[in-house]
């Protein structure tokens, strides 16, 4: 079967949130370079980096305009999970961090509890590819992003999965 992708070098994808804020996903799997997971998670009041080093910068407590260890943060932030399953996650996927996820998928299930990731999420985070298409398609144009939660976003959900782990 012979198929034809259409495919860009990149694609940068801007999301409004209801409340004002603004998301930007950018998806690049075609530009030649090293392996890499550029992660960089940024708020109003700082930003983290875990690859290739792990740094932070949080605006008031670091140094003006200087990257820190993320380590120095981790005695005071680090979340009680990760501490727990350090040992048990070494050696794992992306860090441990694929370890960690199946491990508290698993404890909800055990438990019947839901999980930290649920069906709404899924379809938010897998309804990006097909809007950015529509928009792309539309020469740019902004997509209505749905809600499929109908109103229930604005409710904190819980996470339900123990925090603390018995080992």
């Amino acid at each position: 079967m012979n198929q034809k992708f259409a495919l860009g070098d990149v694609n940068l994808c801007l999301i409004k949130t209801k409340l004002g804020k603004t998301i930007l996903c950018s998806h690049d799997t075609n530009l030649p370079r090293p392996y890499s997971r550029d992660f960089l998670v940024q708020g109003t009041k700082g930003l983290v980096q875990k690859y290739p080093s792990e740094l932070v910068y949080i605006e008031g407590k670091s140094k003006p305009h200087a990257w820190q260890d993320l380590e120095e943060y981790s005695k005071d932030y680090e979340h009680p999970v990760w501490k727990h399953l350090r040992e048990k996650s070494a050696g794992a996927g992306h860090g441990g961090m694929d370890f960690i996820e199946d491990w508290r998928l698993i404890q909800a299930l055990r438990k019947g509890l839901t999980p930290d990731i649920d069906v709404y999420d899924s379809v938010a985070w897998s309804v990006i590819i097909p809007l950015s298409e529509q928009s792309v398609a539309a020469g740019g144009k902004p997509v209505k992003f749905p809600d499929f939660t109908r109103g229930l976003w604005k409710q904190q959900r819980p996470l339900q999965v123990d925090t603390h782990p018995e080992l």
